[in-house]
C-alpha cells in the first residue's frame, strides 16, 4: 500500500502532477543521503529551511541539499535586516512538520517562501513530501501554483 501524505494530498486536491519516492528503510538521514538513496541529483534535491527574522516574521526557504542558506542572502530576498534559522523544537509547533520532514506546502500557516533560482534550471525539483522517509518531485512552475513562493539567489558561495 502506497503512503499519502497530506502534501501528496494538497498536490492531488489542485490536480498537479508528481511523482512520490519513498526512502524508508535507507538509513539516509541527510539530504545528500537522501539525493544518494534515490539516485537523484543533489542539486535537483531541494531541503525546505525555517528562519525567524528579529521582526519576528517567519520565512522559508528552499535550496538544493548540497548547498548552504546564506543568511545575508535569505534576509535581503525578504527584504529584512536579517534572519535566523528556527529552533528545531520550535519548528511543530509553527508548522506542523518535524525535522527532515518538512514541507513549504501544507504547513500550519503559509509563510513568505523563496527558492533559489537554480530549481529554475530544472523541469523538476525533489523535496519534502511532510514525512521523513518520502518526497514528491514537481515543477517549480506547479509548485508557484500551490503556494506563493518567489526565487532568489540564495546559496552561500563555495570556495
Amino acid at each position: 500500500m502506497e503512503t499519502k501524505t497530506n502534501v501528496m494530498r494538497i498536490l492531488d486536491a489542485h490536480h498537479v502532477p508528481y511523482k512520490s519516492y519513498s526512502y524508508v528503510g535507507t538509513g539516509a538521514t541527510s539530504g545528500v543521503d537522501v539525493a544518494t538513496a534515490l539516485h537523484q541529483n543533489p542539486a535537483q534535491v531541494f531541503k525546505t529551511l525555517v528562519t525567524v527574522a528579529r521582526s519576528g516574521n517567519h520565512y522559508v526557504f528552499m535550496l538544493p541539499v548540497c548547498a548552504e542558506l546564506d543568511l545575508k542572502r535569505a534576509a535581503m530576498a525578504v527584504g529584512e535586516k536579517s534572519v535566523d534559522m528556527l529552533k528545531s523544537r520550535e519548528l511543530l509547533a509553527l508548522t506542523g512538520y518535524i525535522h527532515g520532514g518538512c514541507s513549504p506546502i501544507g504547513m500550519k500557516k503559509q509563510f513568505k517562501t523563496v527558492a533559489d533560482t537554480s530549481a529554475k534550471n530544472f523541469e523538476t525539483i525533489i523535496f519534502s513530501a511532510g514525512r521523513i522517509g518520502y518526497q514528491v518531485e514537481i515543477s517549480p512552475n506547479d509548485l508557484e501554483k500551490i503556494i506563493s513562493v518567489s526565487f532568489f539567489d540564495l546559496c552561500a558561495q563555495q570556495n
